[in-house]
Order: C-alpha cells, then structure tokens, then sequence
C-alpha cells in the first residue's frame, strides 16, 4: 500500500463524517444497489476494489474498517480453548483484525482478501504477528488450500454476496476445512421471509443449515440479539466428519 494510513477512532465525530460520505459514495457505484448502471458485476469485484482504491489508507472509509475484532469472534475465542499449532483460514481478511485475533491464540493463520490493497493493508498492520495475507478469490481458490486448515473463520463474507452466489460460496469455504476440522461462521440474521434487499444480505437459519449440504456437520447454532452489535447475528460452528 502506497498510502499511509491515518489514524482511526470509531467513536471521533469526524470519523462517522468520512464513513457516512464513503458509505454514499460507494452505494452510488454499486453493482447490487444501481443494477443496470454499470458493467454485470454480480461478484462484485470491481466495487471491493474501488473501496480500498477510494479509501486512500482511512479506515473511516472502509465500510467495515473497525480496525478491531469483531466482538463476536472474541467472545467465541475467549470461550473456547486455544488454537496453538493449528492451521487456521480467514475468509475475506479485509484490514486483518480477525486473522491476527486467530494468530493471537497461537493458531498459524492465512488470512486472504479478493483485494491486494486490503492484503498488503493488513500486512502492514500486523507484520509482527507472522500471519500470512494474500490476495485469492473464494470463487477460484488456491487448489493447495483443499481440505488444508483445521479451522475456517467466515464473519460477513457469505452476506456479502447476492443470494444466487451463496451455494458456490458455501461450497468453496467448505472445501477448505480438513476431516475433523471445524468452521466458525458469523452473519447478521433474518427470518425466513421473502428476501431483503441488499447488500448485505443477512442470513437465514435455512443459510446456515445449509451448509451441511457440503459435508459439514452443524454442532452449535446461536441467535445472538442486539448487544455488543447493533443487529441480531447467527454463530454457529461447523465440523467436517471424518471419511
């Protein structure tokens, strides 16, 4: 990354400032909220690569840049016993907060983004914590990463996508878990009603049962309400049964 990155505090008035006109500026040029008003892009992979490229190294401007954790993915670690030794996949690695949340309870963690700046963004912030980041795309994958990691984080990526895209995606991020491996998945929720317009589109229970389609086992499933996250959210925790 070219740029050098500013400061960011979530709760600095300015901040909400630069995220609020970021926000407008990107739903402006996205392909799932203006069909029609540009290039078929139902991947959406020109729209994440205008985010990092409009952003100029604020996080302010990286709709998810919260340069932190997410606080459901700390609870889950702060609950569970350690990943020392593993091999453990971020999926949609972004800034890098969740990757090295996993490094930091001794797991060795790739963490890949679609996006080279949202990559090489989170290498330079966490350069000292020996996670690997590159640039990969969920839909063509790296075929080495074939039942390669003992555990798999997904938060955001899977409602990020346009509902005719989850199958493939479930597919692809199932393919990663080794036998007796597991999978943490994180989304918003909704009720099984007619589709929301998006993105994102939040999940529903149906979403992440489905899952099991692609040779996972569910183990827990948690409806979280409204707390340490303004929306409700499904946690739940995949494993993949040994042959």
């Amino acid at each position: 990354m070219n740029e050098k990155p500013l400061p960011f505090d979530p709760l600095d008035p300015a901040a909400a400032e630069r995220r609020a006109a970021a926000r407008k500026r990107l739903d402006a040029i996205d392909p799932a909220k203006n069909p029609g008003a540009g290039p078929d892009d139902p991947y959406r992979r020109d729209w994440f690569e205008a985010v990092y490229a409009l952003a100029q190294g604020d996080p302010a401007q990286v709709p998810w840049g919260n340069m932190a954790a997410h606080p459901l993915l700390l609870d889950w670690l702060a609950q569970h016993p350690r990943l020392d030794g593993i091999a453990a996949l971020d999926i949609g690695c972004g800034l890098g907060d969740n990757a090295a949340a996993l490094a930091g309870q001794g797991a060795r963690v790739t963490g890949f983004d679609l996006v080279s700046r949202a990559a090489d963004w989170a290498r330079g912030r966490f350069e000292n914590m020996g996670v690997h980041f590159c640039v990969a795309d969920l839909f063509d994958p790296p075929p080495e990463w074939n039942e390669a990691f003992d555990f798999v984080h997904e938060t955001y990526t899977l409602q990020a996508l346009p509902p005719q895209l989850l199958d493939g995606a479930q597919k692809s991020i199932a393919g990663f878990v080794k036998p007796g491996g597991r999978l943490l998945v994180i989304a918003r929720a909704r009720d099984e009603s007619p589709a929301l317009e998006g993105p994102p589109w939040p999940l529903t229970r149906e979403n992440i049962e489905s899952l099991a389609a692609h040779g996972l086992a569910l183990q827990t499933l948690e409806e979280l309400p409204p707390a340490a996250t303004p929306h409700r959210h499904w946690r739940a925790l995949l494993c993949k049964n040994r042959p």
